[in-house]
């Protein structure tokens, strides 16, 4: 049901488009299935969900990757180190 606040009525919903047209009721004077949703509230606040959700996906995408990076380079100069004291281990045995 789309209610229209200006000429008080009860339409059946136009299913073939996503929003209600104009010629039937202007969008901020449209409710959706209550009375109490207006269509102008319904879409920003999807629309700031939607955004929120993408821009946290984005942040926990970059951060795992940072992080990601940043674990290798560790892990690779952890590997150096080892192979440096190992370099040294071995030179110090040979020289005895």
């Amino acid at each position: 049901c789309l209610w229209c606040y200006t000429n008080n009525t009860c339409i059946d919903y136009p299913v073939r488009s996503i929003l209600p047209p104009s010629s039937l009721c202007s969008l901020s004077n449209a409710r959706w299935g209550v009375c109490w949703i207006n269509f102008e509230a319904l879409i920003i606040a999807l629309a700031v969900v939607a955004g929120l959700v993408l821009v946290s996906i984005t942040v926990c995408c970059c951060y795992c990757c940072y992080c990601r990076r940043r674990s290798r380079s560790r892990l690779e100069e952890e590997e150096e180190q080892l192979a440096r004291k190992r370099e040294e281990r071995r030179l110090q045995s040979l020289q005895r």
